[in-house]
């Protein structure tokens, strides 16, 4: 039962195509309504990611440097030790991030890695921290054992609509990842669910992967926004960036159908001027990634997120703090 009449889980792809396709201004005026109905809309979420295991998947995705199938060379490496990642963890709370995301690149954990997954978690927490990880395709058992050393955040992108999926990644269905986010959901794990746009894709596409995620029995707790970063020797290294008009549509579209989820900023805020970050926070961001490194990728550094921080007035959110009025 949802206990607000605002949110909704039952929008239709004619309400949100009309959300989207109105007047810039008055879609703005919109999302930015709605996101000070249920948040500070000058504190901002920071998370901290770090590769946990880099390299090798067996998955196709085409945006990805660390698929061993799509033509990427990045090498593979082997999970990391448990107090590298500790230690890295230290250094990201002292630099002021809230909650701590780990990524590995693979299918799904194999069982013999599962104790040093759970005692990642587990050294998280100690921290004072909010955990997260990323880690494919989970079975129950692994869930629960995930559950069981604390583990808050999920993360467990759809990527894109289900039309397009199969053009993107073909070693999976979109059905195994809308799979997965429930079986996360189900076991009290908080979702961080989005995707990427500027692969190509229709804008059709943009408003069906957020009308999936917004139709879900309930939202995900973070929907994660990225830009496709062209990557060397993918299949999509060529493609061609995507209008900042239109990445802003898709974030300010997704605070309006999801309005009481953290939608993140994510990957791609190199190429992004501080202009189209400062209008992506109107349009309802209010969460970004700290550090010069996404997994594989650039990200700005923690300096430049502080000068853009002061110039428009934006605090961080405290630990434990979830700006949610």
């Amino acid at each position: 039962m949802l206990d607000d009449l605002t949110i909704r889980t039952d929008w239709t792809r004619e309400e949100a195509d009309r959300i989207y396709n109105q007047p810039f201004n008055d879609l703005l005026f919109q999302a930015q309504t709605i996101h000070r109905q249920h948040f500070d809309p000058n504190q901002v979420q920071r998370s901290k990611l770090l590769s946990i295991k880099t390299g090798g998947c067996a998955e196709d995705c085409a945006y990805c440097s660390q698929s061993a199938r799509n033509g990427a060379t990045l090498s593979a490496s082997k999970l990391i030790e448990v107090e590298r990642v500790l230690a890295e963890a230290r250094k990201a709370k002292e630099a002021g991030a809230t909650r701590y995301c780990m990524g590995a690149a693979w299918r799904s954990p194999k069982e013999r890695d599962m104790d040093t997954l759970v005692a990642m978690v587990e050294g998280v927490k100690a921290l004072g921290m909010e955990s997260c990880m990323t880690l494919g395709m989970l079975d129950d058992n692994q869930v629960l054992k995930l559950k069981g050393a604390g583990l808050d955040y999920y993360n467990h992108n759809i990527d894109t609509s289900e039309r397009y999926y199969s053009e993107i990644i073909t070693t999976r269905t979109f059905a195994d990842r809308i799979e997965t986010i429930n079986r996360v959901r189900e076991a009290g794990i908080k979702v961080c669910a989005g995707g990427i746009v500027g692969m190509g894709e229709e804008q059709m596409d943009r408003i069906d992967m957020l009308l999936a995620l917004a139709t879900l029995e309930s939202h995900p707790d973070s929907v994660p926004i990225n830009m496709l970063i062209p990557i060397a020797d993918t299949p999509l290294a060529e493609t061609k960036p995507l209008d900042p008009i239109e990445f802003v549509r898709t974030v300010a579209l997704a605070r309006i159908l999801m309005p009481k989820s953290h939608v993140r900023l994510s990957a791609g805020r190199t190429e992004m001027s501080d202009e189209m970050q400062a209008m992506c926070f109107f349009a309802g961001a209010n969460s970004i990634f700290v550090g010069d490194t996404l997994l594989t990728a650039d990200n700005p550094g923690e300096d430049k997120d502080a000068a853009l921080f002061a110039r428009l007035g934006i605090t961080a959110m405290a630990p434990g703090c979830d700006g949610q009025r």
